[in-house]
């Protein structure tokens, strides 16, 4: 991903930003609730994806397939939907941006969908690392003993992580 740069900024209605959150409640259920805010402004910016800053926090991401919460988002709001859990011996890729292997990953939560964003999270704090597209839906994560799981999205250190508003 290139460098993003941030165009305009401005507050969203509140009908855009329920409707917002209903696409987020889409992914995530009621969870939703957490990023509810009084002004919800929206940074379009020079990538395809679109952020939404809640309580002057980058906190939501939407792609124009899906809304989902930020990396950031994910670790001030944190929620137990779409989640893939990974070992200790995966965590130093995953926070370098890599993608989500078969080997480490040690629990996959029911509602994980194929092409539809997941939290990784690591297995003993159960903190997030990563945001990242499911390959495959949670049986055949599950069912699978090798190969790549889940492509890297979002991660620390990244464009999204760094970028300054």
């Amino acid at each position: 991903m290139k460098k993003i740069i941030v165009k305009k900024r401005h507050s969203i209605r509140k009908s855009q930003g329920q409707e917002l959150l209903t696409r987020l409640a889409e992914q995530i259920g009621t969870s939703s609730d957490l990023f509810r805010g009084d002004m919800i402004e929206v940074l379009e910016t020079n990538a395809d994806v679109s952020l939404y800053m809640v309580h002057k926090k980058p906190l939501l991401m939407d792609t124009g397939d899906w809304t989902f919460p930020t990396l950031k988002g994910a670790v001030q709001c944190p929620f137990p939907e779409r989640r893939v859990t990974v070992d200790a011996g995966a965590i130093p890729y995953v926070v370098n941006g890599a993608d989500i292997m078969r080997p480490g990953i040690v629990a996959v939560t029911d509602d994980v969908k194929a092409n539809a964003p997941v939290q990784i999270v690591d297995e003993r704090h159960g903190k997030p690392l990563a945001i990242g597209i499911a390959l495959f839906d949670a049986p055949a994560m599950r069912a699978s003993t090798a190969g790549k799981m889940v492509k890297k999205f979002h991660h620390v250190g990244d464009e999204i992580w760094n970028m300054e508003i």
